[in-house]
């Protein structure tokens, strides 16, 4: 293949080249299942999180040890019926970032990073404010019954009787729990710390993907798959990202789960249980499932722009 024939390839499918009824039911279809499969990282990466120390898990290995043993394998899905609400969020959120990449676009901002930076921030506001009251009761779902040894060691008292409710009863008893205590702005607890953690995060993997694809393009051979670099790209991306991130997430699930009072007041409690284990505290649940979320979405996601594209489109993408 010559330069010249190399060149007229499209590198990324932009928002006007997608056949709309195709895209959004086959990016949902995609959504649902990297969500189903990665959700016990998740739930994983929470319960480190909350804990003080080491007092329950000694890690990442650990704690899915300990969980299937005392729980059960069903025990890392917990919440997750609640969780899987969070497609809509995750619709809504693919829907701002391709519709602001593509205003950007047409407002002659042609870089692809600046535009992908811009974009994935938006995205990741309008997703996180449908997100979080889920969020917040999913991941009080997640401590529901936790085992070690054989003793329960739940975080909310309220639910010590959790084992005897079927999901909808104890998803009830939550939600009554958080409004009884807090009111409607109980479902939004933490809403500010996850803006603070998921709009830079959403825009740096979306940057960081982007530099990454624009390096490895030049590193790696013609014929080389372009969804291999892709992938790739999203997997750089989001490791980097994630270790950035990692203490605001924290700061995020605490404030969620323990009913903390602000952002300072949490990450002085963090500082003084944690000190500088503050910056790695579940972060190899979160990097594990940082690599293989990045990886399935992007995989899941350009695969679908891939089968989405008009017809006069087509021969001018490589896979």
């Amino acid at each position: 293949m010559n330069p010249i024939e190399e060149t007229s390839y499209i590198r990324t499918i932009e928002w006007e080249m997608l056949d709309k009824k195709k895209f959004i039911p086959l990016s949902i279809t995609s959504s649902c299942m990297v969500r189903t499969s990665l959700y016990p990282f998740t739930l994983v990466k929470t319960r480190l999180q909350i804990q003080k120390g080491n007092e329950v898990y000694k890690g990442t290995f650990d704690a899915f040890r300990k969980i299937v043993k005392y729980e059960g394998f069903k025990g890392l899905y917990k919440g997750f019926w609640v969780n899987l609400f969070s497609i809509v969020s995750g619709t809504f959120y693919v829907l701002t970032y391709e519709n602001v990449r593509h205003l950007l676009q047409a407002n002659n901002v042609t870089d692809s990073r600046v535009r992908a930076l811009v974009a994935g921030g938006c995205a990741s506001l309008i997703g996180q404010t449908i997100i979080v009251p889920i969020d917040v009761i999913s991941q009080h779902l997640m401590m529901v019954g936790q085992k070690v040894d054989g003793v329960v060691q739940n975080i909310k008292p309220s639910l010590q009787n959790g084992a005897g409710k079927s999901k909808t009863q104890l998803a009830l008893a939550i939600t009554k729990d958080i409004y009884h205590i807090d009111g409607l702005r109980g479902f939004y607890r933490g809403y500010i710390a996850s803006l603070f953690t998921y709009v830079p995060s959403s825009a740096l993997w979306w940057t960081f993907y982007h530099l990454y694809q624009d390096h490895l393009n030049n590193l790696f051979p013609s014929w080389f798959p372009h969804l291999g670099i892709q992938c790739t790209s999203a997997i750089l991306g989001g490791l980097t990202t994630t270790t950035l991130i990692n203490p605001l997430d924290i700061v995020r699930a605490r404030l969620q789960v323990q009913r903390l009072d602000s952002i300072g007041q949490t990450f002085r409690i963090l500082w003084r249980e944690e000190r500088f284990y503050t910056f790695t505290k579940g972060l190899t649940a979160r990097l594990i499932m940082s690599t293989f979320y990045s990886f399935s979405i992007i995989l899941g996601y350009e695969s679908v722009k891939r089968w989405s594209v008009k017809e006069q489109y087509r021969e001018q993408i490589r896979w």
